[in-house]
């Protein structure tokens, strides 16, 4: 984009477009269930520390992938990068608010990939622009497609997508093929693989 817009006049300078390494950092997740368990192990190639908080422990990966199991608050305080794996809930809906987010290092980055309600964009707008977090990246939003007056859309610490996340061939092709299997299951009397809420079958069987 800066590029596009003819803004890079300088080959470079010691600030340009400075970030920051993932190398070593603590990595905190919120949400430890497959989505999040496959984030830590991309994670641990790059050597972070990996610590989250589940409503249920999962010792079996605290083995395995050597991470440790804090509170939410802990996780808050003390990861560099905080990332969101967690289903849309009563007990889910703003789990990020203003609180959350004053709790978190200055120089931490909040990512959401999993839905968009989950945080309180006011409050996280007011925590980018007043510097309480370094940034942020969002691919989901509390109302999709985003309000083109949100004031998210003004800052420069953000980082937004248009909820890509299983933006592939491969995988919009698995998502169509799990779909049409469901289906076709269902068609034959069977119950589907991916029955989401079994307790229907109680009320009407197959």
């Amino acid at each position: 984009r800066h590029i596009r817009a003819r803004g890079w006049i300088h080959a470079w300078g010691p600030r340009m477009f400075i970030g920051t390494d993932v190398h070593g950092k603590t990595l905190g997740i919120l949400g430890m269930g497959r989505i999040g368990s496959a984030i830590t192990k991309r994670a641990k190639g790059f050597d972070m520390k990996v610590i989250y908080h589940d409503i249920y422990r999962r010792e079996d990966l605290e083995e395995e992938l050597g991470i440790a199991y804090k509170s939410r608050e802990e996780v808050l305080r003390e990861a560099d990068f905080v990332s969101l794996h967690v289903p849309l809930t009563p007990e889910t809906h703003h789990m990020i608010g203003a609180g959350e987010l004053a709790a978190m290092k200055e120089t931490a980055i909040l990512i959401n990939t999993s839905r968009g309600p989950v945080v309180d964009e006011e409050a996280l707008y007011e925590a980018l622009r007043d510097g309480a977090i370094a940034g942020a990246g969002l691919d989901v939003f509390e109302v999709e497609p985003i309000n083109p007056g949100s004031p998210l859309l003004d800052l420069d610490n953000i980082v937004l997508t248009p909820h890509l996340a299983s933006g592939s061939v491969e995988t919009r092709t698995k998502m169509a093929v799990t779909a049409a299997t469901n289906l076709v299951s269902v068609l034959q009397g069977k119950e589907p693989p991916n029955l989401v809420n079994p307790e229907v079958l109680k009320i009407r069987p197959i």
